[in-house]
């Protein structure tokens, strides 16, 4: 499981990083972790909010998982391991799932955490808010708490994706004493997160750095081993590789620079890059069209640009081989759910523009057919460049593109809320299962919602939304692989969406760094087991 998400880059970049993984690997044999220090990690962009209940956006996710903790946790293979539940167990009807949880485990405010605050928070924030828990939950009927250890979701029919997403990215727990009666979205310790994890929240500097500091009250004692984590706000990709090589910063995931200085970074040797840490997430970059827009809404002219994206080149011109080219919105790491026989849109620019033609898009005296806008999500030079490689791709068949670029904020609200775009260039995690990622993308309920990563493109489709309900309340494995792939098979012939890459994210770290890939969500995961060497 760890290798699947190791890329296919030039010979000499694999050789680089090949031995950066065995060494990772061998981290969790260290016997001796040392005690404190510490790490200065980057963040960017700089996040809007720290509590990933409420935004489930990267740069929370990175901050809040350190704050707070979910039922589980996740390994490299993608098996659960307790984290505020100990022990768990289904009923043979599925139709429930017993938490056990910890004993003695404190909020940082040093009030006691009980099966009340599991029960507040899935009714209020997993169910209600939670983008892709709102899905998961569709059939949950109640949480019981028969006594302040144990919580008891109850459904009236099976959930099979839950335990795949109750880590504390998937499911953070809140405190039920400091939301309750209030406006969750508006809660002021959204950004002054209290939480249970391994590190306390101290201070956010906007526009500069946040810093958590060790919890002396962990339930899992002895640890976290770092006394603090900074997380510095580095906009710049020079600054970042900079900072990196110096080792003035330590640790930075999601692919923090552009692949190319990644590589020159690993033939320094003095920083280690790796791919391991991903697997929980399996993300894709793919492309969104606007379906209200005149020239969009014909889907002719999606597949035209399906055609004249060239995938193959994209992913080695921009992402240097960093991932590969997606043929579904699935992705080949979800296997058991992947179609390969979904239809494709190889490329093939005379395709393209009889395509065009065909739709009556002709072109002008000017070459040009028609001019349409990009958005591209604002991570990183990656996505800026991917979406000026898509706009000489697509220039070559008479269509022009207009890139803007803005911040976080305005990106998703344009996108999600007003939906005042074209098209939108952007990522999304699929998770062990499309259900808890890749589904919202489609269904018509979350049109205009200013729901971030949800359905931006204003897709309806009775039959799949029918499919997409189906999944979440099927009895059987088998029942929801075939739904899955009949979802496939419809949405990659209408394609509001365009699948564009699977990435292969990479983590640059300081060679110090140790106790970083034990979990495989560990790039959005808690660093209680990190440490640093002197």
């Amino acid at each position: 499981m760890q290798n699947r998400f190791i890329s296919r880059p030039a010979a000499c970049l694999a050789s680089l990083i090949l031995p950066a993984l065995l060494a990772g690997a061998a981290q969790a044999a260290d016997p001796a972790p040392r005690q404190g220090g510490t790490l200065l990690a980057i963040v960017q962009p700089e996040p809007v909010t720290l509590t990933g209940a409420v935004n489930t956006a990267q740069p929370t996710s990175l901050i809040a998982t350190n704050v707070y903790d979910g039922l589980l946790s996740y390994d490299n293979e993608l098996k659960p391991h307790g984290q505020l539940a100990q022990r768990w167990e289904v009923s043979k009807d599925g139709l429930a799932i017993t938490f056990h949880l910890r004993s003695g485990v404190k909020w940082h405010d040093g009030k006691p955490f009980t099966s009340a605050d599991v029960k507040w928070s899935v009714e209020n924030v997993w169910k209600t808010l939670h983008p892709r828990n709102k899905a998961i939950l569709v059939n949950l009927a109640q949480v019981d708490t028969p006594d302040p250890l144990t919580a008891v979701f109850r459904f009236t029919k099976p959930s099979l994706a839950l335990l795949s997403t109750l880590n504390s990215w998937g499911a953070p727990v809140l405190p039920k004493h400091l939301y309750e009666g209030s406006d969750v979205l508006d809660n002021p310790n959204n950004n002054k997160p209290v939480g249970t994890g391994a590190f306390v929240f101290k201070e956010w500097n906007k526009g500069n750095y946040i810093t958590l500091e060790r919890n002396p009250d962990y339930w899992d004692r002895g640890k976290p081993y770092l006394d603090r984590i900074i997380f510095k706000v580095v906009p710049d990709a020079g600054a970042r590789a900079a900072l990196l090589e110096n080792g003035q910063a330590q640790y930075a995931v999601f692919s923090p620079v552009p692949p190319k200085e990644a590589q020159r970074l690993a033939q320094s040797g003095k920083v280690k890059v790796e791919t391991n840490g991903y697997q929980w997430s399996s993300p894709v970059l793919y492309l969104d069209f606007n379906l209200d827009n005149k020239y969009l809404k014909d889907v002719r002219v999606r597949r035209a640009i399906a055609h004249a994206a060239n995938l193959e080149g994209l992913n080695k011109v921009v992402w240097y081989g960093y991932g590969k080219p997606a043929v579904s919105i699935v992705p080949t790491t979800l296997a058991q759910f992947f179609d390969p026989g979904v239809p494709r849109y190889g490329y093939d620019t005379r395709k393209a523009e009889a395509l065009l033609d065909e739709a009556g898009f002709k072109r002008g005296a000017d070459g040009v057919r028609f001019a349409i806008g990009n958005d591209y999500l604002p991570y990183g030079d990656d996505y800026r460049r991917s979406a000026e490689y898509l706009k000489q791709s697509l220039k070559r068949v008479g269509i022009e593109v207009n890139i803007r670029s803005q911040d976080t904020a305005a990106f998703t609200k344009r996108v999600y809320g007003d939906r005042d775009f074209d098209t939108a260039l952007t990522w999304n995690a699929s998770f062990p299962d499309p259900q808890i990622g890749l589904t919202r993308m489609y269904w018509s309920g979350w049109i205009g919602k200013n729901v971030p990563w949800t359905n931006s493109s204003g897709y309806r489709n009775a039959e799949v939304d029918q499919i997409i309900e189906q999944t979440q309340g099927a009895a059987t494995q088998a029942e929801r692989i075939a739904l899955f792939k009949r979802f496939q098979q419809i949405t990659q012939a209408e394609l509001p969406t365009l699948p564009l890459i699977e990435l292969h994210f990479f983590t640059i770290h300081s060679p110090r760094l140790h106790g970083i890939t034990e979990q495989g969500d560990q790039s959005q995961g808690s660093l209680k087991n990190a440490w640093l060497a002197q």
